[in-house]
This record gives structure tokens, C-alpha cells and sequence, in this order.
């Protein structure tokens, strides 16, 4: 059964666009790190729920970064491709979930998360 948290509407918009801003990073060099990070400092210190969202999409871009340019060096030999393509898509599902998730005031965890802020 999923758990539902009881949340100020606030606190679910500031959670919802800490995912959200990972967009960013469409449009804007590193504007995929640099859309959460603010968001998240901007009101970790107001709530805990902004605060552990905010921690789970900063952790879900740096990995995906990462993974990103460790398989930069795969496309030369073609496989690198592809999982790079699997890597957008995945990066841009996951936004969505857990910005509808955390609208909700339900918990996700982003697979492939490397837990580099704690």
C-alpha cells in the first residue's frame, strides 16, 4: 500500500519543481545539476520533504552525468550509442514520475541513484 504524506501545498510545488528544474539541463549547460541545487537550497532549511527530494534529484543528475561521460568513450566503438539514448530517456521518465510523485506527496527513489549527498 502506498503512503500517502500529509503536505501544505507548498511544501508538494517546492518538491514537485525540485525535479522539475532538472529540465534545465535541456536548455542550459549543466542546467540539469544547477536547476535542482537551487531549488533545494533554496527550501531544505523549511522543510523535510523539499529536503529529501531535493537530495534524491541532485543525486539522480550527478549519477546520470557521471554515467554520461564514462560512456562517451563507448561511442567510438558504436555501443556507447545506444546507452547513451537509453540514458536521456530514462533520465526524462524518471523527472516525470517523481515530480507527479512528489505533487502527490508519495515517496520514489530513482533507480541507478548513486547516493552522493546525504
Amino acid at each position: 500500500m502506498k503512503e500517502i504524506i500529509e503536505l501544505s501545498e507548498s511544501e508538494r510545488n517546492w518538491a514537485m519543481l525540485c525535479h522539475l528544474s532538472a529540465f534545465a539541463g535541456f536548455f542550459f549547460p549543466f542546467g540539469g545539476i544547477i536547476g535542482p541545487l537551487i531549488c533545494w537550497l533554496s527550501r531544505k532549511d523549511e522543510s523535510i520533504w523539499v529536503d529529501q527530494n531535493g537530495k534524491r534529484s541532485m543525486n539522480f543528475q550527478m549519477s546520470i552525468l557521471l554515467y554520461m561521460i564514462l560512456v562517451i568513450p563507448l561511442c567510438f566503438i558504436i555501443i556507447g550509442i545506444p546507452i547513451l539514448v537509453f540514458l536521456g530517456i530514462l533520465k526524462v521518465v524518471c523527472i516525470i514520475i517523481a515530480s507527479i510523485k512528489a505533487s502527490k506527496g508519495e515517496e520514489f527513489r530513482y533507480p541507478l541513484s548513486i547516493p552522493f549527498i546525504q
